[in-house]
């Protein structure tokens, strides 16, 4: 098999100290692969989130490694780290995130100028980027002129816009109804995967299960399962 993607070893998360230090993550071990939409499954409080924040390189772990393209990403500078979260992940977060001030096209060249690219050029390759997502013909209008979906869309334009290798959603479909939901992630599964990137969705609506490679589930900080995706009954 290739190379993972990501490789997780024992990771674990905590907070607090002494009688009120409190286990987010206990010893988490799992590969994600590039080609592969891996889902992780759990309740509230089951550490989605805290799993999520130390695999894309925003909260380091108490212990464990975290290895993203055989690189272990805990042992970076701060500068490699910031490079790291620019070039190589691309996040979705629940809420989107987009910037109410400015335009459609403004908030997916965001990542580009960041790093340095030439406003003009930024310009023409964020619009690129929303034809894929097929809004070029909204990208001049403000964020709160878009339906839930369309910004979703947005959102998923600007994440890919640096070309990231690992694209991570944290709740894609928590704001949205069901068709619309499940229209997203066949849209991200048909149009944004491709063999050389490896797509983590962090969701626990049983609606987009069947768009799954894999579905990792957790409750109380750990693994507890692991299976093939694909329609299933709940």
């Amino acid at each position: 098999m290739a190379d993972p993607a990501m490789k997780a070893s024992e990771l674990v998360k905590w907070f607090g100290e002494g009688e009120a230090k409190t286990y987010a993550v206990r010893d988490v071990s799992f590969e994600a692969y590039f080609g592969e939409m891996l889902f992780i499954e759990g309740p509230s409080g089951s550490g989605k989130t805290t799993l999520l924040s130390m695999i894309s390189g925003i909260l380091r772990p108490n212990s464990g490694a975290m290895l993203v393209e055989n690189r272990d990403i805990w042992s970076l500078s701060s500068d490699q780290l910031a490079d790291f979260r620019l070039n190589t992940v691309g996040f979705v977060f629940q809420d989107y995130h987009l910037f109410p001030r400015l335009t459609t096209v403004e908030n997916v060249a965001i990542p580009l100028i960041l790093k340095k690219v030439e406003w003009n050029a930024a310009m023409d390759t964020s619009m690129r980027y929303l034809e894929i997502v097929g809004l070029k013909q909204r990208a001049h209008l403000a964020p709160v002129k878009l339906s839930g979906g369309e910004q979703q869309r947005v959102a998923i334009a600007r994440a890919i816009a640096s070309s990231p290798d690992i694209l991570i959603f944290d709740e894609p479909t928590a704001s949205l109804d069901g068709d619309t939901g499940r229209k997203i992630v066949d849209f991200v599964k048909k149009n944004i995967l491709t063999e050389k990137r490896c797509i983590i969705i962090v969701t626990h609506d049983s609606r987009i299960f069947e768009y799954a490679d894999r579905i990792m589930k957790m409750a109380d900080g750990k693994i507890i399962g692991l299976e093939k995706g694909g329609s299933r009954e709940e």
